[in-house]
């Protein structure tokens, strides 16, 4: 039986409070985004083994940081080919049958796009292939036509059975928030005219989805779209998705959430002005901020390549940390205009590592412009 709710303001304002008494939580470590109060820091689900000795490992880390202090899940149908939603379906069951938590104070977070394989790949590309016909194509979901680079599919019809599967997953009645994943794949294989118009037809899906109650809010999860110059193929501009999701739904559209990459190796998000809005060329923090999105941070700590080696300059103005990898993550979520610093997190070890940041305020703002220019 899947669990009912979502979160909300109200849930989220609870767990919060009970943070600040229970894990002597700072004021600064939640923040008031779309009516929800979201952790500074979230767990995030991509990384590790898809066998039955990590799937555990997995429903134990995501117990431990909801306890801890992150109310922020992060996930996709095709991380470990399903198996982290599953995990965290079984972290969630445990944490509200066990009366630890409620469902209205957690923010549950996946995406679609990507065909999933269930729980392991088939064999060669032969087996591959024939998994895609016999799950996708034969029962009508996707036609090999709608698949771009032979992986990636945002067809409404598509969509609506990821957020089925997703659903069923997790073992939720209504998952909070809905990426489409990676919609930079698709602009390899189509022109941005058709690009858009899938674009449009996936946003109307999804805004159905919310009034069926199936998600609350949707946005886009990207590596680089968002990154690229504004004359690359790949390149997203957020105010034109913000356009067609008023086109679906006018200014009621519930586009809410961007997901990016953004951390000490890869600050796109903050200095590079690749974004237009009212014809200035702004960061896209910048125009995140004017357009009322929430910006959600991945690969914090870029699977560990920036946790090692960090200068001083940039260490003592964070709060000379115990640990580079806490001065990582304390730098992304203290950049402005960064909500959520999502961190992979397979180990309960890594959890009570990365949330003594529960108790740390984030760096004032002086004292992270300070980064940039003891650099100079």
């Amino acid at each position: 039986m899947s669990i009912n709710g979502y979160a909300t303001h109200e849930g989220t304002a609870r767990y919060r409070d009970r943070m600040l008494r229970e894990q002597s939580a700072v004021q600064g470590h939640f923040r008031l985004e779309q009516n929800l109060w979201l952790s500074t820091v979230g767990i995030g689900t991509y990384l590790g083994e898809w066998d039955e000795d990590t799937d555990p490992l997995y429903e134990e880390a995501v117990t431990r940081a909801v306890e801890l202090g992150a109310n922020v899940i992060d996930t996709a149908a095709n991380y470990r080919f399903q198996r982290s939603e599953r995990s965290i379906g079984a972290a969630l069951k445990g944490l509200v049958d066990g009366g630890k938590s409620a469902r209205d104070e957690i923010v549950v977070c996946t995406k679609g796009g990507y065909l999933p394989f269930d729980g392991a790949p088939p064999a060669g590309q032969a087996g591959v292939r024939r998994y895609i016909e016999e799950t996708f194509v034969r029962p009508g979901i996707a036609d090999f036509s709608d698949i771009a680079a032979g992986s990636h599919c945002m067809t409404p019809r598509y969509l609506a059975h990821g957020i089925e599967q997703s659903r069923r997953n997790l073992g939720l009645d209504t998952i909070d928030v809905y990426y489409i994943h990676n919609p930079e794949t698709q602009l390899g294989v189509v022109e941005r005219v058709e690009f858009e118009q899938r674009l449009r037809a996936a946003f109307a899906q999804l805004e159905q989805s919310v009034a069926e109650n199936r998600i609350r809010s949707y946005g886009v999860a990207t590596w680089n779209g968002f990154r690229a110059t504004p004359n690359a193929r790949e390149s997203h501009s957020l105010e034109r998705m913000i356009e067609l999701a008023r086109e679906v739904s006018g200014d009621e559209h519930h586009f809410r959430f961007v997901q990016l990459p953004f951390n000490l190796a890869m600050p796109e998000a903050l200095v590079s002005t690749n974004q237009t809005f009212q014809g200035a060329q702004v960061s896209l923090l910048e125009a995140a901020r004017a357009l009322q999105i929430t910006i959600v941070a991945s690969a914090s700590l870029l699977q560990g390549r920036v946790a090692s080696g960090i200068p001083e300059h940039i260490r003592e103005p964070l709060g000379s940390l115990a640990t580079d990898a806490l001065t990582a993550i304390q730098f992304v979520r203290s950049t402005p205009g960064i909500t959520t610093a999502l961190v992979g997190m397979s180990q309960s070890s890594h959890v009570e590592e990365n949330l003594q940041l529960v108790r740390v305020e984030p760096a004032r703002a002086e004292d992270y412009q300070r980064i940039f220019s003891s650099g100079e």
